[in-house]
């Protein structure tokens, strides 16, 4: 198992920018600007005295729509590495972590960080490999796990991601 991140990452985590309380889970923030299929939100997190911006997209699996997904790029406070965070829904099987492929490319997987009321929270400081591939690709599928043996493939569109990420201030 390939992972596509390490411990550290987690200490990049920005706060402030996981879910509403509502469920399925939903990015916070008003809508700043649309980037294809992604939506450029916006606001001041609690504690934080400059405004953060995300590009999220929230999608569900097509055989199943209460399995729901929430993905958001971000940079991190010190505005030198972007992250990708996926808020995952609860049930998840933890120890697989989340899957990524791009265009039916196995990139890789990323270990789940926590777990909130919303869902549960991978996230993979993106370097300059990924954010191509990102770039690049039509579309990508995120796999959660309910079993060990099955993955659920939720597919996020990538049609506006790298207008959008480069519009990130």
């Amino acid at each position: 198992m390939r992972h596509l991140f390490g411990p550290a990452a987690a200490a990049l985590a920005v706060a402030g920018w996981l879910c509403a309380a509502a469920q399925p889970a939903q990015a916070q923030g008003a809508v700043r600007s649309t980037h294809g299929d992604w939506q450029m939100r916006c606001e001041v997190p609690p504690g934080a005295k400059t405004e953060q911006c995300a590009l999220v997209q929230n999608v569900a699996a097509e055989d199943r729509p209460n399995l729901t997904l929430l993905a958001i790029v971000l940079k991190t406070a010190d505005q030198k590495s972007r992250l990708l965070r996926v808020v995952a829904p609860l049930g998840v099987l933890l120890p697989s972590g989340l899957g990524l492929k791009i265009d039916d490319k196995d990139i890789g997987r990323a270990g789940f960080v926590r777990c909130l009321t919303t869902g549960c929270v991978a996230e993979v400081v993106m370097d300059d490999t990924l954010l191509g591939q990102l770039k690049g690709g039509k579309s990508a599928t995120f796999i959660v796990f309910q079993t060990p043996e099955e993955g659920v493939g939720i597919p996020v569109s990538l049609n506006g991601f790298g207008p959008g990420v480069e519009a990130l201030p």
